[in-house]
């Protein structure tokens, strides 16, 4: 049976109303044939805008106790005044965390297979109270979850990460032998559940040229070499330290299903360097792709790896494919999911 995944839109003054719209008018043919139930929670006077400004169909309205059609929207929480697009506010950053609320506690209950979600605001989030660095961080919280790991996905490039919103100062004392393990195995085990049988995996070294004997810093050498070691004796398939100047590289080319980054800028931006399609002419992006995976939660969540976009919110012209993107690899997570319970009962 197909559990619906739950379409959080974010932030309603981005662009995340829109790309929910545009995403359900792509996928109607799945939707209409039952193979794809999305539950869109958010503010529904913002999806109906964006609906009008599309000519879109409204999305049904349903309450969370009753039986949902295979597309349908949540109210996320009480509205108060107008959320206008582009426009950051404190009641923004409220419906992007109570969005995300609801759906974290309908996932953990079961009654939804996965989350998928839309941009929010890292500042309207703090202007409502809600002091998270971002998405990763939050769910981590709602879910009690300790040591929860982002994974970027573009095609074959897929970057987990050792750190993330951390001062670059920070990262080299928070690569611990605990983490790096931790990291290494969440990475593997998403590998397999997306279907890879024996997953490859490289771990990016901290310094240049992987520390270069000790020259540029010995993290690689004293922290992170070991762990590798004691992976690849306890079975994985996991090289490095690899320097970081050509460990991309090497994954484009495909010696490796995925890498272990170590902070934030080093896994992100050669992901969005592929991901993100520039129009030579004008300077503009084009298309945004790519997914954001968050790792090591009970329960499943994918997202768009872009952000609210408020300069082009409410114009019509945002893509939708990165979020489709999330939403075919929270299908396959949750199969796979699905997949290991029933061979466990």
């Amino acid at each position: 049976m197909t559990r619906h995944l739950a379409i959080t839109m974010g932030d309603p003054a981005g662009i995340g109303p829109e790309i929910l719209v545009k995403a359900a008018r792509r996928l109607k043919h799945r939707i209409a044939a039952g193979d794809l139930k999305l539950l869109v929670i958010g503010s529904v006077p913002a999806l109906r805008r964006a609906e009008g400004a599309l000519g879109a169909a409204p999305i049904p309205e349903i309450a969370q106790e009753s039986d949902w059609p295979n597309l349908a929207c949540l109210q996320a929480d009480a509205e108060g005044a107008p959320i206008e697009p582009g426009q950051l506010s404190a009641d923004g950053g409220r419906f992007a965390f109570k969005a995300i609320e609801r759906a974290v506690r309908l996932a953990l209950d079961q009654r939804i297979g996965g989350i998928v979600t839309a941009p929010l605001n890292k500042e309207a989030l703090n202007l409502a109270g809600y002091h998270y660095a971002g998405h990763t961080e939050m769910l981590a919280d709602l879910t009690g979850v300790r040591g929860s790991v982002m994974m970027l996905a573009h095609g074959g490039m897929r970057v987990s990460h050792v750190t993330t919103h951390v001062a670059l100062e920070d990262v080299p004392k928070r690569l611990t032998p605990e983490r790096l393990r931790r990291v290494i195995d969440l990475t593997h085990k998403a590998l397999k559940g997306l279907g890879l049988a024996q997953p490859r995996i490289a771990v990016a070294a901290l310094n240049p040229h992987a520390g270069e004997g000790g020259l540029f810093g010995r993290q690689d050498i004293d922290v992170s070499a070991p762990v590798i070691a004691t992976a690849v004796a306890d079975g994985l398939d996991v090289v490095g330290p690899v320097p970081g100047d050509t460990v991309f590289v090497k994954l484009r080319a495909g010696q490796y299903d995925a890498v272990v980054a170590m902070y934030h800028d080093q896994g992100h931006i050669p992901v969005k360097l592929l991901g993100f399609e520039v129009d030579p002419t004008t300077g503009q992006w084009m298309e945004l792709s790519g997914v954001n995976i968050t790792l090591g939660l009970p329960i499943i969540r994918t997202s768009v790896d872009h952000g609210t976009a408020f300069d082009i919110a409410g114009r019509g012209i945002a893509n939708e494919r990165s979020l489709i993107e999330a939403i075919e690899y929270a299908e396959r997570l949750a199969a796979s999911a699905a997949a290991t319970q029933r061979s466990a009962a």
